[in-house]
């Protein structure tokens, strides 16, 4: 059986080098639905069907579970899912909001994810329930995934856009930057180089596999699990059994998989980060 991951691009990945990383003997399927891609400006109606779509393609190739990699996603349809799909566990993804406010010392947390995220209510409700020092500023980085999507991580363009949409903020009054959106782990390197070192960056990838993980070993469905750190990823990583689609088309050319085999690399380095 496998573990179905999914995003509206790339920016899945992030959850699904975590998964390598922490759960070895597991297989996946990971679906980037390209055609769709970004999700952060479309309308609830637009995603919850793409969703929904996604959710039935992993369900009709053995998925004992799924895990939606994409905070618009899960901030859209991930209850709905849930009650439409009772008998498939369905993992979703939200912005580290709460760890972030609890790691702040009472200092400011800047939450950066995609418009749809932003104005979704559920990230407006998570705010309300953890935020009682109205701590929180939430800022949309919507070229940050145009960017991963073409690949485009580390460049002058990259670096001038972070700078000109973090100008209207005093960094040195922030504790925490929340990156919430998938695709933002992919410029953590960037995004070291501007905010000022006593900022720390978190994100809700490692928070969401751990809650697959006790998912799975409460169905007894886990295999084989690890320690808590997992295992070194230069031993694991050409011995994981993952399939990869593109809006349901599975992924056989070699170019193509060189390029996913590159962003893990490159992941590899934002998680060390």
């Amino acid at each position: 059986m496998y573990i179905g991951i999914f995003d509206s691009g790339i920016g899945g990945m992030t959850l699904l080098h975590q998964a390598m990383v922490l759960m070895p003997h597991e297989n996946f399927i990971f679906y980037a639905d390209t055609d769709h891609v970004p999700y952060g400006t479309k309308t609830r109606e637009q995603v919850t069907s793409y969703v929904d779509e996604v959710i039935r393609f992993m369900m009709g190739r053995d998925c004992k579970a799924v895990v939606i990699a994409c905070n618009t996603a899960t901030a859209v349809a991930a209850e709905l899912m849930r009650s439409r799909y009772e008998s498939l566990p369905i993992i979703g993804i939200e912005p580290a909001v709460k760890p972030a406010v609890a790691e702040s010392m009472g200092k400011r947390v800047l939450v950066v994810a995609t418009p749809l995220t932003v104005h979704e209510k559920r990230l407006r409700k998570l705010v309300e329930r953890v935020d009682d020092g109205h701590l929180v500023d939430l800022l949309e980085l919507p070229g940050l995934v145009e960017f991963a999507e073409s690949g485009e991580f580390v460049s002058d363009n990259v670096t001038a856009y972070l700078q000109e949409r973090l100008s209207g903020y005093t960094l040195d009054d922030y504790r925490e930057l929340v990156l919430g959106c998938t695709h933002f782990n992919y410029f953590k390197d960037t995004f070291r180089a501007l905010i000022p070192p006593q900022v720390h960056m978190i994100d809700g990838s490692l928070g969401t596999i751990r809650q697959l993980m006790r998912v799975l070993d409460s169905r007894q469905e886990l295999l084989d699990p690890l320690p808590e750190a997992g295992v070194d990823w230069e031993l694991v990583k050409n011995n994981i059994c993952v399939r990869y689609f593109e809006s349901g088309r599975e992924i056989t050319d070699a170019v193509k998989l060189d390029t996913i085999r590159q962003l893990h690399e490159r992941l590899e380095k934002m998680r060390k980060i």
